[in-house]
């Protein structure tokens, strides 16, 4: 599996009846260790018609890390690295930072590799530790069918573990450009098979290949998740990422679930859509979310998508369900601003949508 879909967009052909053309533009330490750094801003929207959290279910819960396996740091800055944080990670478990009281940022000098014979791997940043890729590499990453991670199972492709939570920390300045492992993308995070779930955590200025037609999600890049349940997102920020597709958010074949979040201006920078056209390297379709495959779900609740753009199609969400089974579904969530360059479903603005029937929209505004 490389990842790539060939028929998602016949999108552009499909559509031409339902979609409706957008003219107008959008406008370090030795060894990573970490260092004191002041909190990323977050600025909050001050909307009137921001929609507000919703309760949260039990899956999209912090994991309690009061207990942990293993803990990065001594209690200075100094002693947490990008090599602790490395074999850390290859360890698994329940994992926790001590790095002292302050936010702190570690540079990582090697992109942080889960071993497939984990069950569980939690990484609890306590909402002070930022993870910088310093532009230069991908932050984490998980693939049960990746050999060199240990091959588990005979089906890689759809087994239960590892289970992989993110929760209270910063990635920044991931940057995947020029690998193409898996078809591409995954600026900050790459994850195929086993679960995932993204809890209090923020994605900024991550970067992955800026053309290609199916490629994306310079923060997160998920394919292959077991027996197809859906990869949860709550609590959690994506700012300023850019790819050539879902400049957050990219997978195929995967559900979703997202709570309570926010994605500001994120872009999808590619040309030429999928399948490209000719004389175009391809892409630029979900600015901040890109969806593809057969069958799977988006449920979008709690959660604000504002300030993104597309050069090609859904400048907030791109979602083609190739058979046509896939929903999509919006809950007391707010969609402003999100200009597609090129293309979009008809009554629906930042949003091209290729699946059952039509998006279900209850209590949200998009605009």
């Amino acid at each position: 599996m490389t990842g790539r879909s060939p028929t998602a967009a016949v999108a552009v052909a499909l559509a031409v009846a339902g979609v409706a053309s957008v003219a107008a533009a959008l406008g370090s330490g030795i060894d990573g260790a970490a260092t004191a750094d002041e909190p990323a801003e977050r600025v909050p929207l001050q909307r009137a018609d921001d929609p507000g959290d919703v309760p949260l279910p039990s899956e999209a819960r912090l994991v309690d890390t009061s207990n942990p396996d293993r803990v990065i740091g001594t209690g200075t800055p100094a002693s947490c690295t990008s090599r602790a944080v490395v074999d850390a990670v290859a360890a698994g478990g329940i994992i926790t930072f001590d790095c002292g009281p302050d936010p702190v940022t570690i540079t990582m000098t090697q992109t942080a590799k889960v071993v497939n014979t984990s069950p569980i791997v939690v990484l609890d940043g306590g909402g002070i530790v930022t993870l910088s890729g310093a532009g230069q590499r991908r932050i984490l990453y998980m693939n049960t069918c990746d050999r060199a991670q240990i091959w588990t199972t005979p089906h890689c492709q759809n087994q239960d573990h590892p289970q992989l939570t993110m929760q209270g920390l910063t990635f920044r300045d991931g940057n995947s450009t020029g690998d193409v492992t898996e078809g591409g993308g995954g600026g900050a995070v790459f994850v195929r098979g086993g679960r995932v779930k993204v809890l209090d955590s923020t994605f900024i200025d991550n970067r992955c290949d800026s053309a290609g037609p199916d490629l994306g999600g310079a923060a997160l890049r998920v394919l292959s998740q077991y027996e197809g349940l859906p990869v949860v997102v709550a609590g959690s920020e994506f700012r300023g990422n850019d790819c050539s597709n879902g400049a957050a958010i990219s997978s195929i074949g995967v559900s979703w679930r997202i709570y309570n979040s926010e994605f500001t201006n994120n872009h999808a920078i590619g040309n030429g859509a999928n399948p490209a056209r000719a004389g175009t390297p391809g892409g630029g379709s979900g600015g901040a979310i890109y969806l593809d495959g057969n069958r799977f779900t988006l449920d979008l609740r709690g959660s604000v998508i504002e300030g993104n753009s597309a050069r090609e199609g859904g400048g907030a969400i791109f979602f083609v369900s190739n058979n046509r089974t896939g929903e999509l579904r919006i809950e007391r969530s707010l969609l402003d601003g999100n200009p597609s360059l090129g293309f979009e479903t008809r009554g629906f603005p930042g949003i091209f949508f290729l699946g059952r029937g039509a998006p279900q929209v209850v209590d949200s505004t998009i605009r």
